[in-house]
């Protein structure tokens, strides 16, 4: 068993940078891959970036690449979602999820664990 809490939404304006946060207790971190998902009112929730559990290849939606970056400490058992250059279609829930031994994959159901999420809410 797995628990995951995320951290460090909020509100912020056009072009600026957040930092999310997922830290992780129960069981060896390492043991997992970890993914970011969002999901906004009344849409479907969608991947967002990951970090495969063993070398930490990573992955991300066409529209974050360049400007979202994922990583993990696995000393922290903390995973992270750097944010740059938010736009409002970024508003949304942010969830991070885990997969024992998972590769990183985009599909929801590949992963066993979820947190409740944290707001990410990007003013124009």
């Amino acid at each position: 068993q797995v628990q995951l809490v995320e951290s460090g939404g909020g509100l912020v304006e056009v072009g600026d940078s957040l930092r999310l946060s997922c830290a992780a207790s129960g069981r060896t971190f390492s043991d997992y891959a970890m993914g970011w998902f969002r999901q906004a009112p009344g849409k479907e929730r969608q991947f967002v970036a990951s970090i495969a559990w063993s070398g930490g290849a990573t992955q991300y939606a066409d529209n974050v690449r360049g400007r979202f970056t994922i990583s993990r400490d696995d000393a922290k058992n903390t995973g992270y979602l750097q944010m740059n250059s938010l736009k409002p279609e970024d508003t949304a829930v942010y969830l991070c999820a885990a997969a024992i031994h998972g590769i990183g994959s985009r599909r929801r159901d590949e992963y066993d664990y979820w947190g409740q999420g944290t707001q990410v809410t990007v003013s124009s």
